[in-house]
């Protein structure tokens, strides 16, 4: 049987959208004999550094990312109506450290802006992040 590796989790960090305490996801990603897990906390990285640690404490490999907002125009925009619909989500996996440091800078400019990351941003800063 081939081995099997969630690509896209929330933590206790994601909120209102995960529950999942870091120590025991990854004790329970071990006990299934997975060589890896991925965190995609909604809209923050705030788990990374404690998911890496707990992870290569308990011998499993971290992969560290992030589901983002994603628009086709400006962030700025407000249309009438529904806005949310606007909004699209994209899951973003940092493969090497500069992957990961592409997704921090990418993470950053999302926080000094508003809450939604421009397409064209994520090109830009996260070519190196994941293999397509």
């Amino acid at each position: 049987m081939q081995p099997f590796v969630h690509l896209h989790s929330h933590t206790e960090f994601s909120l209102l959208d995960g529950i999942s305490r870091l120590p025991d996801m990854v004790r329970r990603a071990k006990e299934l004999n997975q060589p890896a897990l991925a965190i995609t906390d909604h809209g923050n990285m705030y788990a990374a550094i404690y998911f890496y640690k707990e992870c290569m404490a308990q011998g499993i490999k971290p992969i560290i990312g992030c589901e983002v907002y994603v628009t086709e125009n400006s962030r700025f925009d407000r249309p009438e109506g529904r806005s949310r619909e606007r909004l699209k989500h994209l899951i973003l996996l940092a493969e090497t450290m500069e992957g990961y440091r592409n997704l921090v800078k990418s993470y950053l400019k999302h926080l000094q802006k508003v809450c939604c990351i421009v397409l064209v941003q994520i090109v830009i800063y996260c070519a190196n992040t994941a293999r397509v």
